[in-house]
């Protein structure tokens, strides 16, 4: 910004806690209006939150990238046939096609699959980010991987699915019969997060359970949560839920995860 221009914006006194966040606080006005900076960083970034719910998941690169790793992949799609019908029917998000459904339930009496009890599954849902899926859900699968393994739990499946809601995660978990499901999903963007991806912990899922029988671990990208911040989250959710055989609101994060915000020498930013 020019000293020109930067002269015409009346300055915010919230303006210096804008360190502390990537929130749109503190940016003064120029007149009864945002100055033109602070409205052009607005419109880029509602462009891209738009993007992150509309761009379509690239499941080939996905499945590439999966297996490059290692890790095999079934590509199932829920009931919503398409985007459009995904955003106005979220009920239609929540459950299996018929198609994948069957696939699942084929998969489900191949020899051996339920020998190891102790096993879970794993979703990656394209959700209302693509973003956060595309970039975030093959690092996130590798980290669970390894952490997993510590502790003699299996992934038994990866499934890969379309126009998916949280909910559908049960049903897959419920028709492989697992003791459990992983469900990685691209959360709703926000403007200043349209990269968010979001972990779902259910223990013995079936169609019908609420959200009050999920765990929930948020804000995984580059911005926020870190990766490997996530996966000890989670494993510390996995090793308790399968010794106490519950998940939800009766499982509380006791991991000891970093706080969001820390209070510099004892003092609060509010303060300054």
């Amino acid at each position: 910004m020019s000293d020109f221009n930067q002269a015409l914006v009346t300055p915010n006194i919230w303006a210096s806690l804008r360190r502390h966040t990537p929130a749109r606080i503190g940016l003064g006005r120029s007149g009864v209006s945002l100055p033109t900076q602070a409205l052009l960083e607005f419109q880029s970034a509602h462009a891209q939150a738009r993007d992150a719910v509309k761009l379509p998941l690239d499941i080939q690169q996905l499945q590439q990238d999966l297996a490059e790793q290692g890790v095999p992949s079934l590509r199932l799609h829920s009931q919503a046939k398409d985007r459009s019908l995904y955003l106005q029917r979220p009920d239609l998000g929540r459950r299996l096609d018929a198609d994948s459904a069957a696939k699942l339930k084929r998969l489900a009496t191949l020899p051996g699959l339920q020998h190891n009890r102790r096993q879970v599954v794993v979703v990656i849902a394209d959700g209302l980010s693509s973003t956060a899926v595309q970039q975030q859900a093959v690092p996130m699968l590798l980290a669970i991987q390894s952490a997993l393994q510590a502790l003699s739990i299996t992934i038994s499946s990866v499934c890969v699915v379309e126009q998916a809601r949280v909910a559908l995660g049960d049903e897959v978990g419920e028709l492989l019969a697992s003791q459990a499901v992983i469900l990685l999903v691209g959360e709703r963007p926000g403007l200043s997060s349209p990269d968010s991806l979001g972990i779902y912990y259910t223990y013995a899922p079936r169609v019908g359970l609420t959200d009050a029988a999920r765990n929930c671990i948020s804000n995984i990208r580059p911005g926020g949560q870190s990766v490997e911040e996530a996966a000890t989250r989670l494993i510390w959710l996995v090793k308790e839920s399968f010794t106490r055989k519950l998940s939800g609101v009766a499982l509380k994060d006791q991991s000891g995860g970093s706080d969001a915000l820390e209070v510099a020498q004892g003092r609060s930013f509010l303060l300054e």
